[in-house]
């Protein structure tokens, strides 16, 4: 359903997530640092809090079935910008990208997304208001994605088109200067690895976009309600990231739900589009009389899938041992990559959770062991952190 909101709505609605992203930028991310778990948490909290007050603005003043559609799509979008976050996890942790200056590229790909799918957006709404049938493709790119996702890998690929462009256009640096983009080496000007990282966050937004947008369309025609639930899950996704770092890969079955809300939103969109069809070869071009899937129903099934698929996997033997040998791994790389200046409490605080998690790896069910794709490797690189550690600490 599509609903009217007057221009100085849109105009109010984007001056607050501007200031919010302005904010943002100004008073957490444009001085490199670690932020503490305390301070991810807080802030997470804001930004949700923000949300949700927004959620009840438009439940106030556009009615039940406006408010039911801004959460159903809030919700839907949350958990979808949920599963970005290994991607980011993943692509920083192939460019090796300091602690410290992940916010900032943290932040480029979330206003970079917004961007992305901003466009995707208002293209989808002139699509709907012009031909029907969009809703079956729709549908289908929603029933493909949730296949998809049901054979989920590893394997995001860091290395994407946008990373492959970057490199023929520029000369690249192996060194990190801080956050520039370029810088000077040898007289000659060159690319950072800090640039091919956003190229790669911003093709991962893309093709985030391309399954995003037509979920959140499965659930409202309204281009208010899709750009604001959109907007307010992207923002706070930096200080979510912080806050369950160490827990994103205890979410073993979260692409199973993603699949099952995907899937779910993907038939409803079928039966709106039988509901709405003009296709001529498709009861010869006449609406078809199926039962429609209401907004309330919609919500409810998300946030009940949601629920059931964490708990899940947050009580998972498997999730934690994937868990813990992801991040024992993870932790170990970092403390080894830290520069000789490194902070004394970062080092200390990276060792205690690479100790954490190795001692849960080391202690976990021997049917797990499996986890470990390469043991050797694994075992040489928690050595050298331990040797470094001592080394600094003696």
């Amino acid at each position: 359903m599509s609903h009217y909101v007057s221009p100085l709505a849109w105009q109010l609605t984007l001056a607050l997530i501007a200031g919010l992203a302005a904010f943002d930028f100004f008073f957490h991310v444009r001085k490199a640092h670690v932020p503490s778990l305390r301070e991810a948490a807080v802030w997470s909290a804001i930004y949700v809090g923000v949300a949700l007050l927004f959620g009840i603005a438009v439940l106030a003043y556009g009615g039940s079935d406006m408010g039911q559609e801004y959460f159903a799509g809030y919700v839907t979008e949350k958990a979808l910008s949920v599963d970005n976050l290994f991607v980011f996890l993943v692509i920083m942790a192939s460019f090796k990208v300091p602690r410290e200056d992940q916010q900032k590229v943290l932040l480029f790909g979330i206003v970079f997304a917004l961007v992305a799918r901003s466009g995707f957006i208002f293209l989808g709404t002139a699509l709907i208001s012009s031909f029907s049938w969009i809703f079956y493709i729709f549908g289908l790119v929603l029933l493909f994605t949730a296949g998809h996702l049901l054979q989920k890998d590893d394997d995001h690929g860091a290395d994407n088109i946008m990373v492959r462009i970057a490199r023929r256009l520029f000369h690249t640096s192996s060194h990190y200067h801080g956050d520039k983009l370029f810088a000077i080496e040898d007289g000659r000007r060159v690319m950072t690895p800090m640039l091919l990282v956003m190229a790669a966050i911003a093709g991962s937004d893309i093709l985030f976009a391309l399954d995003s947008i037509p979920a959140i369309f499965g659930l409202t025609e309204s281009g208010f309600i899709v750009f604001t639930a959109t907007a307010f899950s992207l923002l706070g996704l930096r200080q979510l990231y912080f806050l369950i770092d160490g827990l994103l890969e205890r979410l073993v079955y979260l692409s199973y739900g993603l699949a099952a809300i995907l899937g779910f939103i993907g038939v409803k969109l079928f039966l709106h589009a039988l509901h709405k069809n003009t296709l001529p070869f498709v009861n010869d071009g006449e609406h078809v009389n199926v039962i429609e899937i209401s907004t309330g129903v919609s919500l409810a099934v998300i946030l009940v899938v949601l629920v059931v698929t964490v708990l899940a996997s947050l009580l998972s033997p498997r999730g934690k041992a994937r868990a813990a040998v992801a991040n024992a791994g993870r932790f170990a790389a970092e403390y080894v990559d830290l520069e000789s200046t490194a902070d004394r409490g970062e080092r200390e605080n990276i060792y205690t959770r690479m100790l954490a998690a190795e001692k849960q790896m080391r202690t976990m069910d021997p049917r797990y062991r499996t986890l470990i794709r390469d043991p050797a490797q694994l075992d040489a690189l928690l050595a050298e952190a331990h040797r470094q550690h001592q080394a600094a600490f003696s």
